[in-house]
């Protein structure tokens, strides 16, 4: 996809054009630029602003529409008044996806809107904005309502759509079980999305969720689907923050490769099936995808952690990395030994309402008793699964979507799905647990 970015240039790279163009790069889409106000600043210090000509940024936009196909648009700085005019006269008849992130003030402190652009702001881009992402502060500024309470959130959300926005998200909304959420705000509905706090200030998040979220919606995918997806991206993005400069931390972005990123796409659909909690084991869940033929679990990315329930939710807990598994990549790497083509595999909680619906829905199952497992395997660590998936397939000529165990002493029954990409393994779980 070609995704457009329309903002001002961050010398630090931190955040603006530079780091909208470091996260479609990292998600393998191409980013165009257009450039609206030139800032001098670093990691410490704001500097100055010198907005781009009329001229130039008209020039800028033409050319680009005319010679691109472009699938979706974040505008981040605009600063005055006649940039945003222009702006809006240029996308004014486009319907595609349109990002807006209201970049009010700097991390580092510098005022990057005019003060007597804010009207225009409110009267000619909000109504363009697909969906518009304000933190706390910005939502505040926009609104004019102080958020202190969900009853205040609601009422700032509102008003902002009211001005034209389709979707509006409040980002960075702290509560108190010391989480971080973001409130989103559909036509019809209303929803929050959390995460763990990370204690640290930076640079780049608030580019890095919009441009994320573009990404994501441009895909095709939903609203509540690229909310989680641009959440995830973010916290990865916070949590691997560097002391680059002298001053604050600039967010960073760590490279994936297509497998991560199919893995990235299946897990956040798998966290958005309903009730999909009740299928959560004790021992919690992972879901990996591999390179083709695997040696060892190093070439297997799964979550380095777990997809954890909590109440009725479930939240990925860890970054996705090659190595991040043991236990299901051990399993997908025995059964790929004999059937090649597997490379994605899933552990779900065993019990036998959850295998008749497996059953139900055509797939093949197979199964092993750990009852059986020899001694030699059992005290040796890391034995006991590849064991088990091989008794599990050996007669077998058709590999298999499904293979159980009814569990040992201490060792919890599971079920694991297997197939040959992370999106069929959303497909079988859906069509049996949906």
């Amino acid at each position: 996809m070609n995704l457009l970015s329309i903002g001002g240039s961050d010398p630090s790279s931190g955040a603006g054009i530079q780091s909208d163009v470091k996260t479609f790069d990292m998600l393998n889409e191409y980013g165009l630029t257009v450039i609206t106000a030139v800032t001098g600043q670093n990691t410490s210090d704001f500097g100055m602003i010198q907005p781009v000509s009329k001229k130039i940024l008209k020039n800028q936009l033409e050319l680009l529409i005319s010679d691109f196909k472009i699938d979706g648009i974040k505008i981040g700085m605009v600063y005055n008044s006649d940039i945003i005019k222009i702006i809006h006269n240029e996308l004014k008849q486009l319907k595609i996806p349109i990002v807006l992130d209201p970049v009010i003030k700097s991390t580092t402190g510098g005022l990057l809107i005019e003060k007597n652009a804010i009207k225009d702001f409110k009267k000619y881009l909000i109504p363009l904005a697909t969906v518009i992402t304000p933190n706390k502060f910005e939502a505040e500024f926009l609104s004019q309502i102080k958020i202190n309470s969900k009853k205040s959130l609601l009422k700032a959300a509102l008003k902002i759509q009211k001005m034209g926005a389709k979707s509006v998200i409040i980002t960075g909304i702290e509560t108190k079980n010391k989480k971080i959420s973001d409130f989103i705000l559909e036509e019809k509905t209303k929803y929050t999305v959390s995460s763990n706090i990370i204690p640290k200030t930076n640079h780049g998040s608030g580019c890095n969720y919009s441009s994320a979220l573009l990404v994501s919606l441009a895909d095709g995918k939903l609203l509540k689907e690229s909310a989680k997806f641009s959440k995830q991206f973010t916290y990865n993005s916070i949590k691997n923050a560097k002391n680059i400069g002298r001053g604050i931390e600039i967010t960073q972005i760590k490279k994936r490769d297509n497998i991560q990123i199919e893995l990235s796409n299946g897990v956040n659909k798998f966290i958005g099936i309903k009730n999909i909690y009740k299928n959560i084991p004790e021992c919690q869940t992972n879901f990996v995808f591999s390179k083709i033929n695997p040696k060892s679990i190093k070439d297997v990315v799964g979550i380095a952690g777990r997809i954890v329930k909590t109440g009725n939710k479930v939240m990925i807990a860890g970054d996705l990395e090659y190595g991040g598994s043991k236990h299901v990549a051990t399993a997908l790497i025995a059964m790929n030994k004999k059937f090649p083509e597997i490379r994605s595999a899933i552990n779900l909680k065993y019990n036998e309402e959850n295998i008749s619906k497996l059953k139900k829905t055509k797939l093949i199952i197979s199964s092993y008793d750990r009852n059986s497992e020899p001694n030699k395997i059992k005290t040796k660590e890391g034995l006991s699964i590849e064991w088990g998936i091989r008794s599990a397939i050996k007669k077998l000529e058709t590999a298999p979507d499904v293979i159980y165990h009814k569990g040992d002493f201490g060792k919890e029954p599971m079920i694991i799905i297997f197939a040959k990409t992370p999106a069929s393994i959303i497909e079988k779980v859906s069509r049996s647990f949906n």
